[in-house]
């Protein structure tokens, strides 16, 4: 079972930043894959980016060049920095993790408002 707690959404203006962090706990493998995924009111759930516990990167291309993915494997905790912001980057943000025999989890979500 493992646990993702999420923090770091908010109202920004066009332009601005934002990180998220997510931090995974109980029973984490050390080998695993986190990512980010988001969704608007309507729509389906869409991946934003996921990095491997060796740091294999995928981005959607959306946000190629604007948002950068990271882990602190020490820390079990996957971060999302979110620069250049537009307003069709407004969605919830989900953390994912999935493990070693294809079990996955989410977070709750995080809001992510950006103002034009």
């Amino acid at each position: 079972q493992v646990q993702l707690v999420e923090s770091g959404g908010g109202l920004v203006q066009a332009g601005g930043s934002l990180r998220l962090s997510c931090v995974a706990s109980g029973t984490v493998f050390s080998i695993n894959v986190m990512g980010w995924y988001r969704q608007v009111p309507g729509k389906q759930r869409e991946l934003v980016a996921t990095i491997t516990s060796e740091n294999n990167i995928n981005y959607a291309d959306s946000v190629k060049g604007r948002f950068t993915i990271s882990r602190d494997n020490a820390k079990n905790t996957v971060y999302l920095q979110m620069d250049s912001l537009k307003p069709e980057d407004t969605a919830n943000y989900y953390c994912n993790f999935r493990g070693l025999v294809g079990s996955t989890y989410w977070g709750q979500g995080t809001q992510v408002t950006v103002s034009s």
